[in-house]
């Protein structure tokens, strides 16, 4: 919130914390962002959805492909159609929808049809592509390129001018930025921006920025001026939490100085 970066989503493994305990954090979190947040946790009830209103603007459905044969290859115990169900349900409840697409994963531009009309029948207000990150000993090896990534970004932002879209960023592509805003990608996600804080490749991502003609909001690669133990101690949290927090603001800090030193030196 003090770096002034956004927050995409809450997301992590499906079913790696209960309801009860996914339920706390979401509070937490919008009390010290001071806003409704995303989350993309998997799928969620109309019981669960009614305790999460107050704190939660818009669900994500990660999808990763709309293309039936590869999806049912890559994924095949994650069906679409739950997903598609619990979209739905939102419709009557106030929640915004979003869905997560990797591009990269063996599909082909004939496969944008399948994109368009999975957008269009779920209406959704938002939709995040990410480039596939490579994983290696698997035939998932290599990251898109620019410009075919920024194609899918392309074409959607043609089909669905009033449409959010997010675009993710790897480290190892940072260049992926200015591809992808010029592309018509409202904002980008998914870049390590503290581990990568003040790096080479956060200094390309925030030039990428400026090339595309768009500003960026906070920074890569300086940190404000900030009382952080003033900022934890009005946040509000538990004395025992606050504590938790505060080690791992400093930790976080630290790191981020390092890396500004390194750079400067």
């Amino acid at each position: 919130k003090r770096l002034g970066w956004r927050i995409e989503f809450l997301t992590g493994g499906c079913d790696s914390h209960s309801f009860q305990e996914l339920f706390e954090i979401i509070k937490k979190v919008h009390q010290v962002y001071r806003e409704k947040i995303w989350i993309n946790l998997g799928l969620f009830n109309q019981e669960q959805l009614e305790q999460l209103k107050p704190y939660v603007d818009g669900i994500c459905a990660s999808i990763e492909t709309t293309a039936p044969e590869l999806h049912n290859y890559i994924c095949p115990d994650k069906p679409i159609k739950p997903y598609e169900d619990m979209l739905h349900s939102l419709d009557g409840l106030g929640f915004k929808k979003s869905a997560c697409i990797i591009i990269g994963l063996g599909e082909t531009k004939k496969d944008f049809d399948s994109l368009f009309e999975f957008i269009k029948r779920n209406k959704l207000d938002r939709i995040t592509f990410y480039a596939l990150k490579p994983v290696q000993g698997s035939s998932f090896n290599q990251s898109p390129e620019p410009e075919y990534y920024a194609w899918w970004i392309e074409q959607t932002r043609k089909k669905f001018p009033e449409l959010e879209i997010m675009a993710g960023l790897t480290p190892k592509k940072p260049e992926y930025a200015e591809w992808v805003l010029k592309a018509g990608a409202n904002a980008i996600t998914k870049f390590p921006a503290i581990r990568k804080f003040a790096s080479k490749e956060a200094r390309i991502v925030e030039q990428g920025i400026k090339k595309a003609g768009r500003k960026i909001q906070g920074s890569l690669t300086q940190l404000p001026d900030v009382n952080w133990d003033e900022e934890i101690q009005n946040l509000g949290l538990k004395e025992s939490l606050k504590e938790q927090v505060r080690k791992v603001v400093i930790r976080y800090i630290s790191r981020m100085k390092a890396n500004t030193g390194n750079h400067q030196a």
